[in-house]
């Protein structure tokens, strides 16, 4: 007889713990489904920031380091293009700032002054986001 009360107990305790979790996961699926229908801008904010991250993934990780990703080369492709030159960046062994060089037909490469530099930054940076954001679901 108490073996039968022990099992009873703890099926009792089981059900329980999934009632819990079902109404934990039902308030969590209103939340999810209200923000996403009644606020289109909550969407669109989360999507931005997630585009946001993956482009400084991108620049941080990738073109400083020279990846052979798609998505960077696609990147490099259209900064040359808008730029109308080859750009070289690179972290110097002994220097820990990152040195843009602009390549020449003739393989020699010039270091861009440092208010160029922000220039080509901000449209590496605007290049990556519209890249990253065509390509992101």
């Amino acid at each position: 007889m108490d073996m039968h009360t022990f099992y009873t107990r703890r099926m009792l305790l089981r059900y329980s713990r999934q009632l819990v979790a079902a109404r934990r996961l039902a308030r969590y699926d209103r939340l999810i489904g209200k923000g996403s229908r009644d606020d289109p801008d909550v969407e669109k904010e989360k999507r931005r920031d997630m585009i946001e991250r993956v482009a400084r993934e991108i620049m941080e990780n990738l073109i400083f380091a020279g990846s052979d990703n798609p998505v960077v080369r696609e990147v490099k492709n259209r900064l040359s293009s808008e730029m109308g030159e080859e750009l070289v960046f690179r972290y110097p062994p002994d220097d820990p700032d990152l040195k843009i060089f602009r390549s020449a037909s003739d393989g020699e490469e010039t270091e861009l002054p440092p208010g160029e530099r922000q220039v080509v930054m901000g449209r590496l940076w605007d290049v990556t986001l519209r890249t990253v954001d065509a390509t992101m679901l």
